[in-house]
């Protein structure tokens, strides 16, 4: 349950079909995330995905911090040099007041209008732009933009997966 859909893996080869298959993922997903939610209650917003895992709420709001980050860290790279990125602390950016007490709605409005913005942003880029990159200090490596592209369309189905079992798991 901690990876519903399984760990991310790079494809051995990224073609522009992928990329754009990808892009089309990041696109849908604020829609695909509204649908799901829009009618849960505030008990199953508030119910873990599994033991020792995020709430649904918590899982909405870091979709929406963790895309920021995402779309920030393609400007830098996209602006400057391989750019080194700042981290942040997801499991204690999922601990404040904000994920515990908001209603979702918030964030899946930052993610309607930020996944706009980053389809067209991501839709415009060149071969070359693809391959910059910002440097991770966590992985202590450069991340090029394609790669990012993939790990992100995965990281919506990824937590689309843990929302879908905690919808079908309280809904009955």
């Amino acid at each position: 349950m901690k990876y519903p859909i399984g760990p991310f893996t790079l494809p051995s080869e990224i073609t522009n079909e992928l990329i754009q298959q990808w892009i089309s993922e990041i696109e849908s997903f604020p829609q695909l995330l509204r649908d799901i939610v829009q009618n849960l209650t505030e008990t199953q917003l508030d119910t873990p995905y599994r033991e020792g895992g995020w709430t649904v709420r918590q899982v909405v709001h870091h979709c929406a911090d963790s895309h920021m980050n995402s779309f920030i860290r393609f400007k830098l790279a996209l602006t400057e040099d391989n750019p080194t990125i700042k981290g942040y602390h997801e499991a204690q950016w999922a601990e404040m007041p904000d994920y515990l007490q908001l209603p979702v709605e918030p964030s899946l409005k930052i993610l309607e209008g930020l996944h706009e913005r980053w389809v067209v942003l991501l839709r415009s880029l060149s071969p070359e732009e693809l391959k910059k990159t910002f440097f991770h200090p966590e992985k202590q490596k450069a991340v090029p933009l394609d790669q990012t592209i993939a790990l992100y369309a995965w990281h919506g189905r990824h937590h689309l997966g843990h929302v879908r079992i905690c919808h079908v798991g309280t809904s009955s």
